[in-house]
């Protein structure tokens, strides 16, 4: 199946808006694992923002991607992940800014996991120190992006990013350590 779906990913790649839609029912079921894994990650949702439309709001935004050049199955979840965190920091910000005197909040983050508080803040902080990563160095971002948020085996990881699964390794614990600091430091 995975042959199957980089070559679907080709063919949009190409142009083909069917092959996207013929390849959606492949991959839906890992997709809605994603969502679910970020949302649970991240706390109460809008009353709008659920699996489902976390994964439809994810299809949305890259059925008409014709311009990235889709490796293969690894890549294409790493790429959703990236979207659907869009998707819920998008959806943080909205949230804040309705609530009365929303704005930054300290917040820490313990060595054992990376999990969110459950608050809006918490997800801008990961997010906001996640971009400063990318600044530093954005192999590390992505690799974040799919440990973290795709939810992605050290072996898919290495997959997706086309390096050793020592690298891997090696800097999936710089990277914590990295955000780790950013997201202890006021």
């Amino acid at each position: 199946m995975s042959v199957e779906i980089t070559h679907l990913l080709q063919r949009h790649h190409q142009g083909d808006r069917h092959a996207f839609d013929r390849m959606v029912p492949l991959v839906y079921d890992q997709l809605r694992a994603i969502a679910h894994r970020q949302l649970q990650r991240n706390g109460p949702r809008g009353p709008l923002l659920d699996t489902t439309s976390l994964v439809q709001e994810a299809y949305l935004r890259l059925v008409d991607e014709h311009d990235v050049d889709w490796r293969d199955r690894g890549h294409f979840f790493a790429i959703c992940a990236r979207a659907m965190r869009r998707i819920m920091v998008d959806d943080a910000r909205r949230r804040l800014a309705a609530k009365r005197g929303g704005g930054w909040v300290e917040v820490s983050m313990t060595a054992d996991a990376m999990a969110s508080e459950g608050q809006p803040e918490h997800l801008l902080a990961i997010d906001e120190a996640l971009t400063k990563l990318a600044d530093f160095n954005p192999r590390l971002a992505q690799l974040v992006e799919c440990r973290y948020f795709a939810g992605m085996t050290e072996e898919e990881t290495a997959e997706a990013l086309q390096a050793s699964l020592r690298t891997v390794q090696r800097d999936w614990m710089r990277a914590r350590a990295w955000l780790l600091k950013m997201l202890e430091t006021p």
